[in-house]
């Protein structure tokens, strides 16, 4: 989708229409569908950011479930992001949001790579989410760090959950 179409007529697009505006704000991801859709159809939002938080509610209200289900389905969104610095990366978001990312010396290269690993290796079944906004690959290395010795689960899934509302609300002002 290069475009998104006016939130006030949201609820009347189809769903594979609703799952396009999700995907292109968020990321491809049945489980955020399945969460969602019922939101977008029923609701008529004033605005992208409006909509954008409401889902964020929901993401949170998954994480403070002390259902294990629910903490999975939330585990499924987030894992929805690309790695930092994949080749491989599906939505055209993504790939140009992180685009000063995947340049720069084949150390700083090996040294993301090793640093989401080790990331999923803390916090498996999630991926490391943040919201790049321009900032250099040492600045994100220092935030990955700072967040895998941290070492709090549920912290890093409110993180995560923030990180994924500042890139749509960034992404909904681009399309």
């Amino acid at each position: 989708m290069t475009s998104i179409p006016p939130v006030a007529g949201i609820p009347s697009l189809s769903t594979v229409e609703r799952s396009s505006v999700l995907d292109a704000l968020f990321e491809p991801c049945t489980a955020l569908h399945t969460l969602s859709m019922d939101l977008l159809h029923t609701t008529t939002f004033e605005s992208y950011s409006d909509l954008i938080a409401s889902v964020g509610t929901q993401l949170v209200d998954l994480s403070e479930s002390t259902l294990p289900s629910d903490r999975e389905w939330l585990d499924k969104i987030l894992g929805s992001h690309p790695r930092l610095g994949e080749k491989k990366v599906e939505s055209v978001q993504s790939k140009a949001e992180q685009a000063q990312l995947n340049t720069g010396p084949t150390e700083e290269t090996e040294k993301l790579k090793a640093l989401n690993e080790e990331y999923e290796k803390t916090f498996p079944g999630l991926r490391y989410v943040v919201f790049v906004n321009g900032r250099s690959r040492p600045i994100i290395f220092e935030d990955m760090r700072r967040r895998i010795s941290r070492g709090d689960i549920g912290l890093e899934r409110k993180e995560a959950i923030q990180a994924m509302c500042d890139i749509a609300v960034d992404r909904a002002t681009k399309l």
